[in-house]
């Protein structure tokens, strides 16, 4: 059997996973994911209301899945104490992930504020990196994207092939919307970003990030007055 022939078997068994898990219960699609993967999944999260949200979900399933964050060095002081409060709150342990590379060399070897003259290339080096590396050990990785967060992300499945990366890419409120989202967080108590309370919607890195005027989409204030809306770890970055 060739490679290719197994790659087809494979693409249709993902597909008819995402079928049965489609409207599924995000919990529900946390635990089968625990089942499946065990020590070989894990989730990644930027502290946005849909990790918390997620993580919360975790605490209520008591699925043991690992939990990581992608550090650039550029992160908010409100997301690193939203993450201390959140290890507080539902007794877990995230992993940080990083490059090797400081702020300081990257300015010597690219230019000061590479992030504002090559965008694409700031995530590549200090995201989707050090993302690769961490996945490059795992079968499986949770998300927290939603369908109707952008154009980029209006055909994910719950349970997808991540060809970008190599393995499987499991989205457990890819279904939700914002406001099925914020309504599990209030009935929930669940801890947020303070910043999503004075009009930022999206919280990536501090230079990378502004306030959304009322009108704007959501995802307006990361990297503005750029056409990139994402940041490469979810497909290519723009």
């Amino acid at each position: 059997m060739t490679c290719d022939m197994l790659d087809q078997i494979e693409q249709v068994a993902v597909e008819n996973i995402a079928l049965e898990l489609e409207g599924a219960r995000p919990p529900d699609v946390l635990r089968w994911a625990y089942d499946e993967f065990g020590s070989d999944v894990a989730m990644a999260t930027g502290f946005g209301i849909e990790g918390c949200v997620l993580i919360s979900m975790l605490a209520e399933t008591g699925c043991g899945i690992r939990l990581f964050y992608l550090d650039t060095d550029l992160l908010f002081p409100e997301t690193y104490a939203l993450r201390d409060r959140l290890e507080a709150r539902y007794g877990v342990r995230f992993e940080r992930r990083s490059t090797v590379l400081s702020l300081d060399q990257q300015a010597t070897l690219y230019g000061d504020k590479l992030w504002e003259r090559q965008p694409d290339e700031c995530c590549r080096l200090r995201k989707v990196e050090p993302l690769r590396e961490m996945l490059s050990g795992l079968r499986a990785w949770i998300t927290g994207i939603r369908r109707d967060q952008s154009a980029t992300r209006a055909h994910a499945r719950v349970v997808e092939h991540d060809r970008q990366f190599g393995l499987i890419k499991i989205n457990p409120l890819v279904g939700w919307t914002a406001k099925d989202v914020w309504e599990y967080a209030r009935l929930n108590e669940v801890p947020h970003n303070p910043l999503l309370d004075q009009g930022y919607a999206s919280i990536g890195c501090e230079p990378c990030t502004s306030i959304v005027q009322i009108g704007e989409h959501p995802r307006a204030g990361r990297w503005r007055g750029t056409t990139k809306t994402e940041c490469g770890i979810h497909g290519t970055a723009k």
